[in-house]
């Protein structure tokens, strides 16, 4: 036990202890979201939430402080804020709520194609059965006119 725990040490970059010791996941941003440290859980309708995304402006950008080469892709947050109204202000764009957006409009999408499977399955049904048609034949030849 002393060996694996004198080797995690070693291993562990400085960078990752701090992220652990700041209960930060050593991945990167993670959400705190689990049913005991939440309150004023709503339901969300992912029709409008989906519709939000599809007005949503998205573009490509750089930071004042980004090299020439570097771009980054996706909405302002001042438009974010105004779409949704979710996070801490128009300034920024929380990982978890741009997670929760994009689970909410998979959602809604998946609804509105099993919708649309249900519905061209009922109208194959409903349509007359006719036999596959057959190839046209090709037109013959023409022949030159003869005078």
């Amino acid at each position: 036990m002393r060996l694996r725990a004198l080797l995690a040490r070693i291993r562990t970059p400085v960078a990752v202890k701090e992220r652990r010791r700041q209960g930060v996941s050593a991945a990167g941003s993670a959400s705190g979201a689990v049913s005991g440290a939440v309150c004023g859980s709503e339901p969300v309708n992912g029709y409008r939430v989906l519709e939000q995304v599809v007005q949503l402006p998205v573009s490509t950008w750089r930071y004042h402080w980004d090299p020439p080469h570097v771009r980054h892709l996706g909405p302002m947050a001042q438009d974010w804020w105004k779409a949704f109204n979710v996070g801490e202000n128009d300034r920024t764009i929380c990982c978890t709520d741009a997670n929760g957006v994009a689970l909410v409009a998979i959602q809604a999408l998946h609804r509105e194609l099993t919708e649309l499977r249900s519905e061209v399955a009922a109208l194959r049904a409903q349509a007359p059965q006719h036999p596959s048609p057959t190839p046209a034949e090709p037109d013959p030849p023409s022949r030159p006119r003869q005078s």
